[in-house]
């Protein structure tokens, strides 16, 4: 601090150890802060009762437990072998609530407790079907499937269930859908390849547990991999776990190449490792402020502000070119030495501060943003400037009173740029023209120019998603596109709309609308339902009757069906079957996938609605089918998916106006000029219209990253258009010198830099961000030197 006057002294030492003080309390924090790269943090906060269902979907559901399994390699044998192998594994293993592969023996348990509840259970046991023509006519049906392959399953039941109930209640849980089945297996009709699916125990949200159950799989396959079988795994549990990996990577790969590129270029500029360090400082404490103010304020840090916080370093590090360059100018121009920071302090500062302040204006929208994962990007952003400003401010100064001596090629930079000024600002006209034609571009523009959808944030391969459609279509499982939400107060009143709105779907069925559906109420009727087929049953005395005649002409002898008669009393005396009676056998995971327990004691039943083939399903009329079941909404999922986006996206760009507009407003009070304001406003707004017409050219889908790019480019260019608007950073009215010149050259060659490299990376969201500010920040300098204040010629000043 040599220079310092003793009361700046202390003052500067002050400064420095509440800054060390205010850093150790961040790595504090931040060590024990909590980072995720669940997905649906940029799902709404406050859903409607129908996305509320999807993200719970999303987040913890059935589909977001459910792996995907193939195995290919060798012939149809071994890969049954290792199908059957596996699977036994990993239901040994304690990971999963279910594993299936087309193995009868998965169900045989299963099937003992659907044939004891069978008159409970079956749609078909009505008050006619127990007298004697009912009983006749069933026997004969079921008599007739004797020399059908559902003999296999009806003739060791015959004389216990000569109705066929039990047929009835199999036929109606076979999916609309079934896999092929063969060597006792699933397999693909499309590939060489067995296929299993398996519900994960653990949430979908908890990733580690995941991690670990993918793992065990892997593991388990070992043995099958040395004999030339190959293992491919899909499913939300494989997409979420390979997203965090790939974020991580992504974040220390990022942060890496930006710090060597952007400090290199400090280097030769400088030539000085006390600069070089003092520039990391602002930096450091942006990011550092950042992830506290993000994991404070929400409990954990995405992994996606993590990467985009590796943008700051484009930023945070300007504060520093602009301090340690512009306080050696004043040196230079003959300050005592250690009074530099005072000459900056002066005519730099306001400027600096102002465009801190437009920054935070632009960011503050999104910071009330109804999507948590941006509303972290806006607090990230807003906490992290403010930190860096502050460490520009005050600790520099503590450190490099005079900033940094010129040094290299930074000296030609200020000077080349001086001596281009008059010549670049008659370019302002064609800037305009450009900028004009840009925006009939857009206005012309065949198709909107905002149609990013949810895709545009998940860093999934187009290949992963390749294998997953086909495992899904080996399984035949489609992605579940249409659903029925049944709302009720109560578990019993969901499941009674649920029944009556599988009469509808029924119909429908009838009339070849739909191909299917599946239904909780399947498994598990309402009580009142059960109480109905209850009081369908005959009482004994009646039943034998009954009996004698129905079997009169019939193979089987009255005689033979006391077993029959047996279950049919005790179903009549039996207590109805409730959810917890499921627990234990294959049926519970199904049915606690479609009842949603929520946590105002409601309950929402879910019904997976089938298409028929070659059909397309018409949402507005099966809800208006439905508007007889109260609670009864049909869901089409990309639709509602592609309606969160939207909303997510409209929401971000009214707020994105707010700020901007908040931004207009502090220029214009500040400048206190509508000339001036005009000048600084114009290259934002030219350079913004410019990256809009190169990315619609380009082809890209614009979503809501490349909006919170053009944030950033507005962030970026408002400190260079205030800077060329007052020359010298400050209302002196001294031309820009070549210092002031070279420090907003360096500060953008490193935001360019550090910009580009992002855009080259592997996640869209964080791609979609850098192909906006690389070349928007550059603009934005071009253009705001091409509106640079008229008056008198650059000085070429060192």
């Amino acid at each position: 601090m040599q220079g310092w006057l003793p009361g700046a002294q202390r003052r500067a030492a002050w400064a420095l150890g509440l800054w060390l003080i205010a850093m150790l309390w961040g790595v504090w924090v931040v060590t024990r802060s909590h980072f995720t790269a669940d997905m649906s943090a940029f799902l709404p906060a406050s859903p409607n009762a129908a996305q509320q269902v999807l993200i719970e979907q999303i987040q913890r559901g059935a589909p977001a437990r459910t792996v995907l399994i193939g195995i290919s390699g060798g012939d149809e044998a071994a890969r049954a072998q290792a199908s059957m192998a596996l699977a036994r594994a990993l239901r040994a293993s304690g990971l999963f609530e279910q594993v299936q592969n087309g193995e009868r023996g998965d169900w045989a348990a299963s099937a003992r407790w659907l044939v004891d509840r069978r008159y409970l259970l079956s749609p078909a046991v009505v008050p006619q079907r127990f007298g004697a023509d009912g009983l006749a006519e069933a026997i004969d049906d079921t008599l007739s499937l004797l020399g059908t392959p559902a003999g296999a399953v009806v003739k060791p039941l015959l004389q216990r269930d000569p109705t066929g109930e039990t047929q009835h209640i199999v036929e109606n849980l076979i999916p609309a859908r079934a896999p092929k089945v063969a060597d006792g297996v699933w397999m693909s009709r499309e590939a060489p390849r067995a296929v299993l699916l398996a519900s994960a125990l653990a949430a979908g949200s908890d990733l580690d547990a995941q991690a670990h159950m993918l793992q065990r799989i892997r593991d388990e396959f070992v043995p099958w991999a040395k004999d030339g079988l190959t293992l491919q795994l899909s499913g939300a549990p494989v997409f979420a776990v390979q997203s965090r990996a790939q974020i991580e990577h992504e974040v220390h790969w990022l942060s890496a190449w930006c710090t060597l590129l952007v400090g290199g270029l400090l280097w030769v500029a400088f030539a000085s490792g006390r600069a070089l360090l003092a520039a990391a400082l602002p930096v450091l404490a942006g990011v550092m402020a950042g992830v506290v103010a993000v994991s404070l304020g929400f409990g954990t840090v995405h992994g996606m502000t993590l990467g985009f916080g590796s943008t700051l370093i484009g930023e945070a590090v300007d504060y520093a070119i602009y301090y340690l360059i512009q306080a050696h100018a004043g040196v230079a121009a003959g300050d005592p030495h250690g009074q530099g920071w005072r000459r900056w302090l002066r005519s730099s500062w306001p400027t600096v501060k102002l465009g801190l302040l437009t920054s935070l204006c632009g960011f503050a929208a999104l910071t009330f943003s109804g999507f948590p994962g941006l509303a972290q990007l806006g607090v990230f952003s807003m906490a992290g400037l403010v930190a860096a400003t502050v460490t520009a401010r005050w600790v520099l100064p503590a450190l490099l009173p005079d900033g940094a001596a010129a040094q290299g090629w930074r000296i030609s930079l200020g000077r080349w740029t001086a001596a281009a000024m008059p010549q670049w600002r008659r370019s302002r006209w064609w800037w305009l023209g450009l900028s004009m034609a840009a925006a009939l571009v857009l206005w012309r523009a065949p198709e909107p120019l905002w149609r990013g959808d949810l895709t545009a944030l998940s860093p999934v391969s187009p290949a992963a998603l390749a294998l997953d459609a086909e495992l899904r279509s080996d399984l035949s499982a489609d992605d579940g596109g249409w659903l029925v939400l049944v709302r009720g107060d109560g578990e019993e009143q969901a499941l009674q709309r649920a029944e009556a709105a599988t009469e509808v779907l029924d119909r429908w069925i009838d009339e070849g609308r739909l191909l299917g559906y599946d239904s909780p109420t399947r498994v598990l009727p309402s009580v009142s339902t059960q109480a109905q087929r209850q009081a369908s049953l005959p009482e004994p005395v009646a039943l034998r009757q009954a009996v004698e005649r129905a079997t009169r002409d019939s193979p089987l002898s009255a005689s033979s069906l006391n077993a029959f008669l047996s279950d049919v009393e005790s179903a009549r005396q039996a207590a109805p079957v409730r959810r917890a009676d499921l627990n234990g056998t294959a049926f519970a995971p199904m049915v606690n996938a479609m009842l949603l327990d929520r946590d105002d004691g409601s309950v929402t039943a879910l019904i997976t609605v089938h298409p028929a083939s070659g059909q397309t399903l018409e949402g507005a009329a099966l809800q208006q089918a439905l508007s007889g079941v109260p609670g009864a909404h049909v869901l089409a999922l990309k639709q509602e998916l592609d309606g969160l986006y939207q909303g997510y996206l409209h929401e971000a760009m009214w707020q994105s106006s707010l700020g901007a507009l908040a931004v207009v407003a502090l220029l214009g009070l500040w400048l206190r000029s509508v000339s001036r304001l005009i000048r600084v406003a114009m290259p934002l707004a030219l350079a913004v219209v410019l990256c809009l017409a190169g990315l619609h050219l380009s082809g890209a889908a614009l979503g809501v990253l490349h909006l919170v790019g053009l944030l950033l480019v507005v962030a970026l260019g408002s400190n260079y258009a205030l800077f060329f608007d007052s020359p010298g950073g400050g209302p002196d009215g001294q031309a820009l010198d070549a210092s002031a010149l070279s420090s907003l050259c360096l500060a953008n060659l490193t935001a360019v830099l550090s910009f580009g490299l992002i855009a080259c990376s592997e996640i869209p969201a964080l791609s979609a961000i850098g192909q906006v500010v690389a070349p928007g920040a550059l603009l934005a300098l071009l253009i705001s030197a091409a509106f640079a204040k008229p008056g008198s010629a650059p000085s070429s000043d060192g």
